[in-house]
């Protein structure tokens, strides 16, 4: 049995996040009126002289500032300077080079550094473990999942019998309860991957494998959004599922929000196993994307629970699951309740160097305030709606692409005229 990645996710999205965007008051419609700013605020972490836009996570100023300077680093800020992108240089999410082959041709010698979790190590050895029962070549690959990162207490326990012979250090993670782990592998070549893999485990396929490597390929790069799924497969004694995606349909997914089926999973913390230079860049693309989403549909002052919620909540607005009886309502809290260190470690070495947001908690001046899962941070953002108009301007385009024509539609407004308005 096999499936194939979901058709766009996005065009899903786009009308439910369009409505509460309020394009019309966070657009480009400052540039059609004079529009007093609503809202601003000095904020103490950001006092870099960035007046005309939004920061773009890489510690210098937006198009169109007279100011490149970095963001200014406080006691309260969320990273040390070992983590922060503040040393990044070149324009890397305006103008990204996604055909660098090796690590050094990366911004920086730490960028993309939050995107490694840190798990158990016993346990992330029996992962990659399972990898290498694989012998058609996967250059990158992820572990994702309740089965990987917990979505409950700790404390509640199941005995199961999913796994038919895990490693100790799988069910020591997963606690007795035999959860199935689930896998991204991104390859060069599709079909030359399923050819090898054909060979070696004609059995993870249902009856299209029969057809031949060619035929499987087509409907992998074809339809839906460019993933090839094997679900319930034992290996290592070890219950997974492992989807095959080309590294160009990854890199583009995560860069442009084509489909945001992949994006959208790596928005969330993920395992990575096997790292690839140019998906590390389009995934820093797809982050620093996904908080700038989120805080255009959050107010000036909020918690970190909230962004996060909002972050993780993205590949879920108009999925039809979430309205069945079946899906846990509560499914996106409790992504980010049991996770909520791994989020930050994620998210907040680009937040620190925005400047229209900050973390506004005395505890953030613990050094160890990081790996507290108890600490919900207050955060608040500048509600200037030119920076909000430029954070729109700079989401990724595809989506960006499909937002404006839903803005386009909604208003009526003629094409000549939006032409103008888009320049």
């Amino acid at each position: 049995m096999q499936t194939i990645g979901a058709p766009s996710i996005g065009n899903l999205i786009v009308p439910h996040l369009s409505q509460r965007l309020l394009l019309a008051r966070v657009g480009w419609q400052y540039r059609l009126s004079s529009l007093h700013p609503l809202n601003q605020r000095s904020f103490a972490s950001s006092n870099d002289g960035k007046k005309n836009g939004e920061a773009d996570g890489r510690g210098r100023a937006s198009p169109g500032s007279s100011d490149s300077s970095t963001k200014s680093t406080t006691s309260s800020s969320p990273t040390s300077s070992s983590t922060s992108q503040s040393s990044v240089s070149s324009d890397w999410d305006e103008n990204p080079d996604l055909n660098i082959s090796a690590f050094s041709q990366l911004p920086s010698s730490t960028f993309g550094h939050n995107q490694h979790m840190i798990i158990n190590s016993e346990f992330k050895e029996a992962l990659r473990q399972i990898l290498w029962q694989f012998r058609a070549p996967i250059r990158y690959a992820f572990a994702y999942g309740s089965g990987v990162f917990p979505q409950t207490a700790s404390g509640s326990k199941s005995a199961s019998t999913v796994h038919s012979h895990p490693s100790p250090a799988i069910s020591s993670v997963q606690g007795g309860q035999g959860k199935m782990i689930d896998f991204i592998f991104g390859v060069s070549y599709t079909q030359h991957w399923h050819s090898l893999n054909l060979q070696q485990h004609r059995d993870h396929y249902s009856a299209i494998g029969s057809l031949g490597s060619s035929l499987v390929s087509r409907v992998q790069d074809n339809y839906g959004a460019g993933v090839y799924f094997n679900p319930f497969v034992t290996v290592n004694g070890t219950l997974i599922k492992y989807g095959v995606v080309n590294l160009d349909t990854l890199c583009r997914d995560l860069s442009e929000w084509d489909t945001l089926y992949l994006a959208g999973r790596l928005q969330k913390p993920v395992k990575i196993l096997r790292d690839d230079p140019r998906v590390r860049l389009a995934n820093q693309i797809n982050l620093i994307s996904a908080v700038r989403t989120a805080l255009l549909l959050l107010p000036s002052d909020f918690t970190e629970q909230e962004l996060y919620g909002t972050i993780a909540g993205l590949s879920y607005l108009g999925d039809p699951r979430m309205a069945l009886p079946a899906e846990n309502p509560n499914k996106v809290a409790n992504i980010v309740k049991y996770q909520l260190p791994n989020f930050r470690r994620l998210y907040a070495p680009l937040i620190e160097n925005l400047p229209n947001v900050a973390f506004h908690d005395p505890r953030c001046k613990s050094l160890d305030w990081m790996d507290d899962p108890e600490t919900n941070a207050t955060m608040a953002q500048d509600m200037d709606p030119k920076k909000r108009g430029n954070m729109v301007r700079r989401l990724p385009r595809s989506f960006r692409s499909k937002l404006y024509f839903r803005y386009q539609t909604k208003f009526q407004i003629p094409q000549l005229e939006f032409d103008k308005m888009l320049e």
